[in-house]
């Protein structure tokens, strides 16, 4: 009898990490996504567990995905059947470490600390985007590492895939980036790199992506007055590809030095290297456990606005690197990173259950 899975987030199953999940789920697997659309976490959370409740004795096996710690708490209180949680984010660490929202010892602090911990012990399986997360999480939360299976993110490749845009005629070299403009994703780098490259007319930047403090952001570029950079604001998820297309060298980050981006592979990496593109990427831990350096990606010091300057002017003047950098991305991504791969890595650990 095929295994039957109830799928649940408190973000919606459309979100990058959710959408290759559920997909992967699909192939191998009889199943069911709540059918929510509550767009605040909370209030999403709260409609999937009922909905879990109420149809107990129709599925094996619950899958809460990206945000899942509510609904594994809660449903491993009420009901008895096992749950695969995706730990994909840690609130302790996004809310009080990245964005120092709470104090770590505050009320809230050791509220959320509770939450991760509780829902990941209370778990059968807990996913992880790195083995470097799952080592994080395991240590902070005194956790055995025997708990946890890295499942990498991927990307939705019905999107993502080589293409060529006709009316790129260019002869100028086009840097791409997009993002949130979180403090880890280090656009701050990006910009001095791109005031360090300011004399080469052959290189020019498009940054996509808005944020709170976006007006900041702009100021900085016009503090060193930059004219080789145009920001483009927030682009819908559907034309990121196109965006892609055109570019010759694409940044995937992360840049700061921030401890959480020490540990994490960007999204958006695994989408450009799905797209036969030469990435950049930060030289952490995390990208030395899945690429090679300069075979797969071109890994620069994080932190170092003078690295990934030079990283930029080497790809852009040696076609020969960039091909086989682009190449070879891709071919690894087609053989260790598509849905399928995703699925296969999946089905195991589900069959182990």
């Amino acid at each position: 009898m095929n295994t039957k899975i109830l799928f649940l987030s408190g973000r919606e199953v459309n979100y990058i990490r959710n959408r290759v999940l559920y997909n992967a789920l699909k192939i191998n697997f009889d199943v069911t996504v709540s059918n929510n659309s509550e767009k605040n976490i909370v209030f999403r959370s709260l409609n999937g567990i009922y909905e879990a409740i109420l149809n107990n004795p129709h599925y094996d096996i619950i899958f809460a995905g990206f945000y899942g710690q509510l609904i594994a708490l809660a449903l491993s209180k009420f009901q008895t059947k096992p749950i695969i949680l995706d730990a994909y984010v840690s609130t302790y660490e996004t809310l009080c470490e990245d964005r120092k929202l709470f104090r770590g010892k505050s009320f809230l602090g050791r509220l959320f600390f509770l939450l991760d911990k509780i829902s990941i012990s209370n778990s059968r399986i807990v996913l992880t985007d790195t083995i470097a997360n799952m080592e994080y999480l395991a240590k902070v939360f005194n956790i055995s590492r025997d708990k946890f299976r890295v499942i990498y993110v991927g990307c939705d490749e019905d999107l993502f895939f080589p293409r060529t845009i006709n009316d790129n005629y260019s002869s100028r070299c086009e840097v791409f980036y997009y993002g949130s403009f979180l403090p880890l994703q280090g656009i701050d780098i990006i910009i001095q790199a791109a005031n360090l490259l300011k004399s080469h007319n052959d290189i020019h930047f498009t940054i996509g992506g808005y944020c709170l403090d976006f007006n900041s952001i702009l100021e900085i570029a016009k503090k060193f007055k930059l004219d080789n950079i145009d920001f483009v604001g927030w682009i819908p998820f559907d034309k990121l590809p196109i965006y892609i297309a055109k570019s010759d060298i694409c940044l995937g980050g992360h840049f700061s030095t921030i401890p959480k981006a020490r540990r994490v592979i960007s999204t958006k990496t695994y989408q450009f290297i799905a797209m036969r593109k030469p990435t950049i990427v930060g030289d952490n831990i995390a990208t030395r456990e899945l690429f090679i350096n300069k075979e797969h990606v071109y890994a620069v010091e994080m932190g170092n606005p003078y690295a990934l300057a030079n990283a930029i002017e080497e790809l852009s003047k040696d076609q020969k690197l960039k091909d086989y950098i682009a190449e070879n991305g891709y071919l690894f991504f087609k053989e260790r990173l598509t849905i399928k791969s995703i699925a296969a890595d999946i089905f195991m650990l589900i069959k182990s259950i």
